[in-house]
């Protein structure tokens, strides 16, 4: 039993209506819940009750059992003098406010239908996966689809939040933040934060100044990333050198810790040096990124805007002074979409929420066109007959896993509800 189970109990209800009594004896009506604040103090406030005959309004604090009461400390607590009845699934122990005051007790137990602690308690055994793996592909589809709806939104709530934080950092220069947040996807799980903190170090005007020469571009974000040190041989590498130490210069750069890039694991199509070098071409090729991005109708226009290869040196190269066959290393599809995924929708979804502009159902949309995620979590969703069609059902159900699977938030999960009323 956990106590997220008596807040549902209590919230919505779920308990017998009849014949309430505190075990003091006296007859309970409950006129209104209270709101449930989900936040330090009592957990229901302003209830409205009738303890005795006499009509109270305050504060109703929720424990398995009454004990947890001083286990809390609460009868030192100002916070909980308004406390008007508490409530408990055992009552073991009367409960005194500061004034020693006796505060009435109604133990749920007796007032709670077997056939709901019996539905609790299936939702809560140990399952292989999450708590619900067995009951999932039974969940009514309207259900589930309102679910995950409001999961891809809390998703994008928190991928959000970054974003506007740095646009304030940076006087609302979207083409600035969009930049950074760029590098970090190109840089992945492994180095994103390594290429985002090589981006925040960069001016975003110095970036404009030096785009329309490509090799200038290419030099300040390997420089940068400290991949230009050391003795090169080659000659594109020892340029790529000349070029970095004279636009420090030229512009004042500071300097900046780096943590190194990482090239152990990754596939070398994923090299930093490759990724660098195709998010340098990207903003040779296009000098008002932000607005095609924040434009682009379809998944096919972001596609189009992200067409583009490394230069000439590493279509034969993955590192320095070491000579691969040619490739052209072109943006993959499924990068794109990663990107389209990470940085785009939630990049178009803060800089409409900081407009006051509503994109919901146009996001929903892009993100349906396209390709669902591959990973252990979806593939673990669909064994247990719950699919994924596309990325935004990938999002929606990535963040059920991570903020109410793994963290057991069953009372507030739609699904877990809904399960409870079976």
């Amino acid at each position: 039993m956990k106590e997220e189970f008596l807040h549902h109990v209590w919230e919505y209800k779920k308990f017998s209506l009849q014949g309430l009594k505190t075990v003091q004896g006296e007859p309970v009506e409950v006129i209104n819940a209270g709101q449930y604040l989900q936040r330090s103090g009592p957990d229901f406030f302003n209830a409205q009750l009738i303890i005795g005959g006499q009509k109270w309004a305050g504060n109703v604090e929720i424990h398995i059992k009454s004990s947890d009461w001083y286990l809390h400390s609460h009868e030192n607590d100002p916070n909980y003098d308004n406390v008007v009845l508490h409530v408990v699934w055992d009552h073991d122990t009367e409960v005194m406010r500061r004034d020693n005051s006796e505060i009435p007790v109604l133990e749920l137990k007796h007032y709670t239908d077997t056939k709901l602690i019996e539905s609790y308690n299936a939702l809560a055994a140990a399952k292989t996966w999450i708590y619900c793996e067995k009951e999932l592909a039974a969940i009514d589809t309207f259900v589930l689809e309102n679910w995950k709806e409001r999961l891809f939104f809390e998703r994008l709530e928190r991928k959000a939040a970054p974003i506007l934080q740095l646009a304030v950092e940076t006087g609302n220069d979207w083409e600035a933040v969009l930049f950074c947040f760029l590098a970090k996807n190109f840089g992945l799980n492994t180095n994103g934060n390594t290429f985002f903190t090589m981006a925040r170090s960069l001016p975003f005007s110095i970036v404009r100044k030096e785009s329309f020469e490509a090799e200038n571009l290419e030099a300040l974000l390997l420089g940068r990333a400290g991949l230009l040190e050391g003795d090169q041989e080659d000659a594109y590498p020892r340029g790529l050198k000349a070029r970095y130490a004279y636009m420090s210069h030229k512009h004042r750069l500071q300097s900046v810790h780096v943590d190194s890039p990482e090239f152990f694991r990754h596939r070398p199509d994923n090299f930093p040096t490759i990724r660098l070098s195709q998010l340098a071409q990207l903003y040779h090729t296009h000098q008002n990124l932000f607005s095609k991005v924040i434009s682009s109708a379809t998944v096919e226009d972001i596609y189009k805007v992200f067409e583009v290869q490394v230069s000439a040196y590493w279509q034969t190269h993955y590192t320095f002074d070491k000579e691969s066959a040619k490739k052209r290393k072109a943006l993959t599809a499924s990068f794109i979409d990663l990107v389209v995924i990470n940085t785009i929708i939630p990049f178009r979804f803060a800089y409409a929420k900081s407009t006051g502009k509503e994109l919901s159902e146009e996001l929903i949309s892009l993100l349906r066109t396209v390709a669902p995620e591959k990973n252990a979590v979806i593939d673990k969703f669909r064994s247990f007959k719950v699919g994924a069609g596309s990325a935004y059902d990938t999002q929606s159900l990535l963040q059920l896993r991570n903020e109410y699977c793994e963290k057991k938030r069953c009372m507030q999960c739609a699904l877990g509800l809904e399960l409870l009323k079976k």
